[in-house]
């Protein structure tokens, strides 16, 4: 993987982790089924229900984004790594993003957004800056509306999600990568041939839920050339102290172009 394939973007504070994958060649492809399987209706209807009531308790697994303070991390082939510390209730947030090459550091007070860039952005400087949200590129708006604030990005995966059944407060199943999508938390970016191998449209997912129904980690490991990955929530109720840095300058242009997920198209 390239930095630039590492690094991508930035949302809800947080840097968007992608990672370039490659693609597979014809004769790797994975059917979605075996050679000459068949699927009733009911057996399918079955399964559709199934996974409704699993997806059903993941959602609901993360009502707390909204309700109360958290952490989360992300680790991606333990090359990327993100930790936030978020507060949407009372607008506070500290992240870092850890790259081979660098750290980034980000806070977030009301509406005010504070980046220390660090090497990994090139043309900045090294010291903290202010950012002008509205310039943030579409699809990466720092904000702590309903929707747009869970620093773990869980709800991108959860939408990918194709297949899934829950057994007690385990959750297991199937994602599709190519649905993820960009944003903070997990994403992925095809390989140099700008496809996904075939085998990621079900791609094996973990979850699990805590013993109040919160949805504690997402596990997705390494195969068909996608890396590990991982988004793991804790610290509930935490108290968010954000320091707010002193003499920060107003990021220059050169930032702006960096943040979205074609480094800087």
């Amino acid at each position: 993987m390239t930095r630039r394939g590492m690094l991508a973007g930035i949302s809800v504070g947080l840097l968007l982790l992608g990672c370039s994958v490659g693609t597979r060649t014809e004769s790797e492809s994975e059917p979605r089924t075996a050679p000459g399987a068949t699927v009733s209706a009911d057996a399918a209807g079955a399964d559709a229900a199934t996974t409704a009531e699993a997806v059903g308790l993941l959602r609901a697994g993360t009502a707390f984004v909204n309700q109360t303070s958290y952490r989360s991390d992300v680790d991606i082939a333990s090359q990327i790594m993100s930790l936030s510390q978020t507060d949407n209730v009372n607008r506070r947030l500290n992240a870092t993003i850890a790259a081979p090459g660098g750290v980034i550091e980000i806070r977030m007070i009301d509406n005010d957004v504070y980046m220390k860039p660090g090497p990994l952005l090139q043309g900045v400087g090294d010291d903290w800056l202010v950012l002008d949200p509205a310039r943030v590129p579409p699809g990466f708006a720092l904000s702590f509306a309903p929707g747009k604030n869970d620093s773990g990005g869980s709800g991108r995966l959860i939408d990918a999600i194709v297949t899934a059944r829950a057994d007690g407060r385990q959750i297991t199943g199937a994602v599709d990568v190519t649905l993820i999508g960009v944003g903070n938390g997990i994403s992925f970016r095809p390989g140099p041939g700008g496809a996904f191998p075939d085998s990621a449209r079900r791609h094996a997912f973990r979850a699990t839920l805590d013993t109040e129904g919160r949805l504690v980690s997402f596990l997705m490991p390494q195969a068909s050339g996608l890396p590990n990955a991982s988004l793991r929530y804790s610290d509930f109720g935490m108290t968010v102290v954000v320091e707010r840095p002193s003499g920060a300058a107003v990021a220059p242009d050169a930032l702006y172009p960096q943040l979205g997920l074609g480094g800087g198209k």
